[in-house]
């Protein structure tokens, strides 16, 4: 089914993310499941989807794209509380590059999120795909 996991000493299986969602970057395997779990506790933040976008340097980079809280301020301010939420909870090679907003997730009728739709514009023209 393309799903990367784990098994423990004792046996234990521990599913990490999809194949085809997972980020490298600088040679680097980022598993973007992990980073997700992180930023969805942040303050002002609904849901979160995070993906690989091109970069010419390191292959991909990491983009978070976050629906906010209702209650959530003005896009600058969560960024910048989302950023420094992350400083003290992920290591460097984790934390997003960019941070965007988003009204609502795409989203089929049972909830399953369409990351497609938010990572391919970014690859759009791109001669190679990660």
């Amino acid at each position: 089914m393309g799903d990367w996991g784990l098994l423990d000493e004792d046996g234990y299986l521990f599913l990490l993310d999809r194949k085809s969602d997972m980020i490298i970057s600088g040679g680097v395997n980022i598993y973007p499941a992990e980073i997700e779990g992180v930023i969805i506790s942040a303050p002002g933040v609904d849901d979160v989807a995070v993906f690989g976008i091109p970069n010419a340097d390191w292959g991909e980079e990491i983009k978070a794209v976050v629906q906010k809280s209702t209650s959530a301020g003005a896009d600058e301010a969560v960024r910048a509380e989302i950023f420094a939420y992350l400083a003290d909870r992920l290591g460097g090679f984790k934390q997003p590059a960019t941070i965007d907003f988003i009204d609502e997730m795409p989203r089929d009728p049972s909830g399953k999120l369409f990351k497609r739709r938010l990572r391919d514009p970014y690859w759009d023209g791109q001669d190679r795909r990660i």
